[in-house]
Formats: C-alpha cells, structure tokens, sequence
C-alpha cells in the first residue's frame, strides 16, 4: 500500500476506536492486560524465537553491545513485562475521575473530570518491551494508541503486538484501538505526523535526533524530552558510603537508559576524599572518568585510579549524554556552583544531591529545574514502574500537563463538568409576551 494511504487508514481505524474504547468498563480492559500476561508467557519461546532474529540482525549490522542490550529479550525481562500489566490492571482507573467540585454563588456545581487525550502516536526505537508498556497505558486509560517501533525490532514487536490483539479478541476490548505500523518504511512516520485530524498527541522515545525531527515535522502536540544528561552532586556534607553507592548504580547499573547520570559534580572539601574511591570502583566496571582539571590532578596519579581510564574532559563531554561507561567529572566550590552547572549542562531530566544537610537538600529540591529531583537516591529510579505508576509512556521534561514519568493520569487531561438546575446568565431568559426585553448589541466583549 502506498505510504500516505497507509498511514491515513491508520490514523482512521484508531480514530474510530475512540468512540467504542470510550465505553469499555475497567474491568474488561484489567481483563484483558491480566490475559494479555498470561498469553505472553505462554509464548515466551515464540517471542524469544523472534527477538533472537532482531539481535542476530543488530549483530551483523554492527550495533554498539550498550544497543544491542536495549533489543533483548531474555526471561527476566519478560517476566518484568509480563508484571508491568498486572500493575497496570491493578492500578485505579483514571478515567472518569472528579478530581475537584466547588458550588457557585448562582447554585452551578462545577467540576473537573478526567477524560482520555484520545489517539496517541508514539514512535520509539530499540526496547519493544515499550509495545507492550504503551499500548497497556493506553488501554487502561481509554485511549486508542498508534505504535511505530524501531526496524531494528520489527520481529519482537510484531509478536508482542499479536499477543495484544489477540487478548482484545477474547476478551470483547476494542482491537482496532491498537494500530501497530508494520511497515519500516520512513515516509510512512511522516505521513502521520501531519494528519493531526486523526491524532491528538505524538510521544517520541529514543535518540535526540529522532525526537528533534519529530518534534519539527509533527502538526500536533509532541511530548518529549530530547536527551537525558543526569547530575548527581556530592556535597561536602554526603555520608561517604551512600555516596558512592549511589554514583555507582546511577553510572553503572545500566549506562544505556536516559535516567543514567553522565554528569558527576563533587564539592571540593570532599573531592580528595571521594573521587580515588569511587574511580577505583568505576575502574573495576569499566567506567572511563572524563575530569576537570581540579579531578584530573587529583586522579591521573592516584593509586586508586591506576586501572581506571582518567581523561581531560572538553567543555562538549559536559553537555553529553554518552550513554554508554563514560563519565565526566567536576569539582565545584559550592552548592551554588552545583545547581548553576546543573542547568547550565543539564537536560531538565533527574538530578541528585547526596547530603545529610537538611537546608542544603530542600535548596536543592526548590532550586533544581528539573522533572525528577532526588536527596540522597540514584536518579536510575526515574521510570515509570519504580515511581508506582504501573509503567510509563515515556519521560517529558517539557513544562504542560505532563512533566517526568508519564503514567496514566497522564494519558488524561481534564474537561469542565457543570451541573445546573435552570441557571441562565444576567436572568434573561425567553421573555414574557408583555415584556419588552432590552437586548444589549454593544459590540462582543467578554464580560
């Protein structure tokens, strides 16, 4: 099929499940994300079969191994899909939800309830267990979803997405509320993003320059964030095992994910202390430490360092989100300096102070302009699982309705809902026969 008749036939089918999603109770669709975890571990073998064929591929093309881990599917991490939908079922449905009620002078009661954004397109590479966490959210929240994986996981995918369809089958959810693009061809992502008559809202998960040429192209509503350049600042203050714990997971546990810190900032009163421990332990896992020159004097000699690759950082590897063992480092005067170089370099994405100074902690909360703020915890609990919201959509550092992890409440935004008894503006209603109403035809202000 031609791309753009492709496309608008996608665009049209989930457009028309709004209207029958709208109506769906909460407990069929639980029912189906709880038969959605069943059918996904009863054919784990089927979908490792297929994901094998997408790592096979990555492998010949030459993918990067940090890469390659972000394709797999191994039985942990089904496993980890398969509990992120019974999450997902056991949460509170959102939609319908009052969430505020006041009176007015005239007797109106007004609220505001929760209703779905409607057609979500979201355009994603490499995880596919992003199919499934989507599409969950999606239907858990009454929304009609548009799913474009990466190429590189078209295999992974395209099970996942049978497995979804199929538990919509048995269990009477709208199926075509779950579009799944299976071509690879590019032009068919351009064709969606300029039909905003179909798709209300576009959230793209990835690399920055995918996000960016989303961002460009899209007639409608993009939520986003474009990279994730995390800090974690060691205060003079820091209890010194916390903090190494800490700089250690949120480099090294998964250096992949946009949630990893890239930036390291240690106040200098501790830096001679902090700085050989922790290159010892990232020198044992690999990590290469990209230093200021204040770290790298400390460091480009220290016994502790001798196995741990110590670099002269530049000014860009500040700004860098390497997602891979690399880190750089910089030592600064004070928490003033912290929080300025964090915003400088930073991304608006998960920052963390590690300190037992109660004042300097709150600065920090307050003052960081960021969508996740930490004291004293590894910014890699920046998802949407880990926060309690059953999964995530994806991570938006934009200031709207959304900012950080997107879960459900997310995936709605509110409509006024006024009850009356007969109220009518200024008392003038259908005049008697024997009045002579005055009608005001000054011209149209708000008033």
């Amino acid at each position: 099929m031609d791309p753009k008749d492709y496309a608008l036939l996608l665009a049209k089918e989930a457009k028309k499940a709004e209207k029958k999603i709208i109506k769906v109770k909460t407990d069929i669709k639980n029912k189906t994300l709880l038969r959605a975890a069943e059918l996904l571990l009863e054919k784990k073998e089927e979908i490792q079969k297929a994901n094998k064929k997408d790592l096979d591929l990555a492998k010949r093309k030459g993918y990067s191994q940090a890469f390659i881990d972000r394709l797999a599917l191994n039985e942990k991490r089904i496993n980890g899909i398969v509990q992120v939908l019974k999450d997902v079922a056991n949460l509170p449905d959102p939609v319908g939800e009052v969430i505020s009620m006041w009176t007015r002078p005239n007797g109106l009661r007004i609220g505001r309830m929760r209703v779905p954004l409607g057609t979500i397109l979201i355009i994603y590479e490499a995880r596919p267990n992003v199919t499934v966490e989507a599409a969950a959210l999606c239907m858990k929240s009454s929304n009609s979803v548009i799913l474009k994986g990466g190429s590189e996981t078209i295999n992974s995918n395209k099970v996942l997405v049978d497995i979804l369809k199929q538990a919509a089958r048995e269990t009477g959810f709208p199926e075509k509320a779950i579009q799944f693009v299976y071509s690879t061809d590019r032009e068919v992502v351009n064709h969606l993003l300029e039909l905003d008559e179909y798709i209300n809202v576009v959230i793209p998960r990835g690399g920055e320059s995918l996000i960016r040429a989303v961002a460009e192209k899209a007639k409608m509503p993009v939520i986003k964030h474009y990279k994730g350049v995390c800090n974690l600042y060691v205060d003079s203050e820091a209890d010194m095992e916390k903090a190494l714990n800490i700089a250690y997971n949120a480099k090294v546990e998964r250096p992949s994910v946009c949630n990893a810190i890239e930036n390291l900032v240690v106040h200098k009163e501790i830096a001679e202390e902090f700085l050989p421990e922790i290159a010892y332990y990232y020198g044992k896992a690999g990590v290469e430490m990209r230093c200021d020159e204040i770290s790298y004097e400390i460091l480009k000699d220290h016994p502790k360092a001798q196995n741990t690759e110590i670099v002269p950082a530049t000014e860009e590897d500040f700004y860098e989100e390497f997602l891979d063992l690399i880190i750089a480092v910089k030592v600064v005067d004070n928490l003033d300096e912290a929080i300025d170089f964090i915003h400088k370099y930073g991304s608006s994405h998960s920052e963390s102070i590690v300190t037992e100074n109660y004042t300097k902690g709150m600065r920090f909360i307050n003052e960081v302009d960021s969508a996740a703020v930490y004291i004293n915890a590894s910014t890699r609990f920046t998802d949407g699982n880990e926060f309690g919201l059953g999964a995530e959509m994806g991570i938006s550092t934009d200031k709207i309705h959304a900012r950080g992890p997107m879960g459900l409440k997310e995936l709605t935004i509110p409509k006024f809902i006024i009850f009356g008894n007969g109220q009518i503006r200024n008392g003038v209603g259908i005049p008697k026969e024997e009045e002579n109403i005055e009608v005001d035809t000054s011209p149209c202000e708000l008033k």
